[in-house]
């Protein structure tokens, strides 16, 4: 075990309410430490993220000292020993450490300790075995410390036993490797994850999409999911073909373009080809309505955008609206694959920058006026009319629009008499 005072200026931990609720904890017998990612984060030069902490004390003491301190306490899960304190709007997790009495992890019967060792030994990965201290000093029991500054992602003793307590771990495996990882995923650790991935199919629907659509926006995630297809992972997880090749693109567009990672969008790029594809996806995965949405427009006729020219991308921008275009032009590009840089792709991304679609200018009055009575008759002029509208460019003069209008009508009356 090692103990070094690698954090005792990070003004995270040293001010603020996490310094209050260690504080807090820190007292009569007691001793409290900051656990898991934050600590990771912090070695690696990164944000903490959400901090949470570990305790001896029980989830009654932690729930009767934040009580008497003017705490919020919140018994998230306190038959598991969570308790959550809220100090200025921040939630803090403080979970009473936990020891295995007859076997190991989630499977385990589980009673509260007092043991910072076995508490470490049932986490998932080295570097998330760390704790530290109100005073700095960070606590590695597991060899977190050294795979942390190798970029390595490590199960924490037998990495089949700790997938079997856990599947999900597999997942988390391929994305905290993305996340945080360097160079191929460790070898053990990898060929464990394929020894176990029938235990995928024990996983719930939202569990998988939490962790996926996570993994999608990690810095490494093309080459994780990657490694998933090739080791027999993934296709199990989206029931159907994973398009790598598209997600690679679509990575590397994003960043040409300097947009912010979207998971929805990557998941398109490696799912689907057609909107039938967004459907099983979307059961698959449970995803929320509005994903299910976004990933079914994009798979919708993307094609249509592989030998476009500009006008017909304006009338798509139309009709589409300026979200959906990007994101459709978007996995159109990537699925071309080729040159990010391309010249043509980008006009057509770019083109809701430099051109603003104009509302249809024509009015159920302009018809009413033309003799056309209110009913369905009305609707479908409208409707001729603005196809024409589109067709024609979208002009905007009086004349141009008096000849749009007189010609929808008198088709639809023409109509009207056969």
């Amino acid at each position: 075990m090692s103990a070094q005072p690698l954090l005792a200026d990070a003004p995270w931990l040293t001010s603020g309410g996490t310094a209050r609720v260690l504080q807090l904890l820190n007292a009569d017998g007691e001793e409290a430490r900051v656990v898991g990612g934050a600590v990771r984060n912090a070695l690696l030069d990164l944000a903490p993220g959400d901090i949470d902490i570990a305790t001896t004390a029980l989830p009654e003491e932690v729930m009767r000292r934040a009580k008497s301190a003017g705490i919020k306490s919140v018994p998230t899960g306190v038959d598991h020993g969570t308790v959550t304190l809220v100090i200025d709007g921040q939630p803090y997790e403080v979970t009473t450490l936990r020891e295995d009495t007859e076997t190991f992890g989630r499977k385990a019967k589980v009673a509260f300790g007092r043991d910072w060792v076995k508490d470490a030994e049932r986490r998932d990965f080295t570097m998330n075995g760390l704790s530290v201290d109100a005073a700095g000093i960070v606590y590695d029991h597991v060899g977190g410390i050294a795979d942390a500054a190798a970029r390595r992602v490590r199960f924490i003793g037998d990495a089949d036993q700790r997938i079997a307590e856990d599947y999900l771990r597999i997942l988390r495996f391929f994305r905290i490797h993305a996340a945080f990882g360097a160079g191929m995923p460790d070898r053990d650790g990898y060929l464990a994850c394929i020894r176990g991935r029938a235990g995928l199919a024990s996983l719930s629907a939202e569990r998988v999409r939490m962790e996926m659509l996570k993994l999608l926006v990690a810095g490494g995630a093309s080459a994780a999911v990657l490694a998933m297809t090739e080791g027999g992972l993934l296709q199990a997880l989206i029931g159907g073909v994973a398009y790598t090749g598209p997600l690679t693109t679509m990575i590397a567009i994003e960043r040409e373009l300097g947009l912010q990672a979207s998971s929805t969008r990557r998941l398109a790029a490696l799912t689907v080809a057609v909107t039938e594809d967004a459907k099983r996806v979307a059961a698959r995965l449970r995803l929320s309505n509005a994903e299910v949405k976004a990933l079914d427009s994009m798979g919708h006729r993307w094609w249509r955008f592989a030998n476009t020219d500009e006008a017909h991308a304006r009338r798509l921008l139309y009709r589409l609206g300026v979200e959906r275009y990007h994101e459709r032009v978007l996995l159109a590009w990537a699925r071309a694959g080729g040159d990010v840089s391309s010249l043509r792709w980008r006009q057509l991304a770019g083109l809701p920058q430099r051109w603003t679609a104009p509302k249809f200018p024509l009015k159920a009055a302009d018809f009413i006026a033309r003799g056309m009575a209110e009913g369905p008759a009305l609707g479908h002029v409208l409707t001729l009319a603005e196809d024409a509208w589109l067709a024609a460019d979208f002009p905007l003069e009086e004349a141009a629009l008096a000849s749009i209008a007189d010609q929808a009508a008198a088709r639809v009356s023409r109509d009207q008499k056969t």
